[in-house]
C-alpha cells in the first residue's frame, strides 16, 4: 500500500536525506524544508520504501502539499 507524506507546513524543500529506492523507518527524516529561516525535517509516517518525491529541492510548497510517497 502506498502512504503520502505531505508537508507539515509552508516552505521551501531545501534538501533529500534520501534516495528513491531507499528503505526507510517510521520517524526516519525524508527531507528537510526550509520555513521562517529554520530547517525542519519530514519524517516518514511508516516503514517502507521510498516510492517517489513529488517535490524538487527549492521548490516552495504549500501546507499539506505531497512530498513523497512510500510503499509499505
Amino acid at each position: 500500500m502506498a502512504v503520502e507524506v505531505n508537508s507539515p507546513m509552508e516552505g521551501k524543500v531545501h534538501s533529500f536525506l534520501v534516495e528513491v529506492g531507499d528503505a526507510v523507518e517510521e520517524d526516519e527524516p525524508l527531507l528537510m524544508l526550509e520555513a521562517m529561516k529554520m530547517e525542519v525535517p519530514v519524517v516518514s509516517p511508516v516503514d517502507g520504501t521510498v516510492k517517489q518525491f513529488c517535490v524538487e529541492v527549492g521548490q516552495s510548497v504549500e501546507s499539506d502539499t505531497i512530498l513523497a510517497i512510500i510503499e509499505d
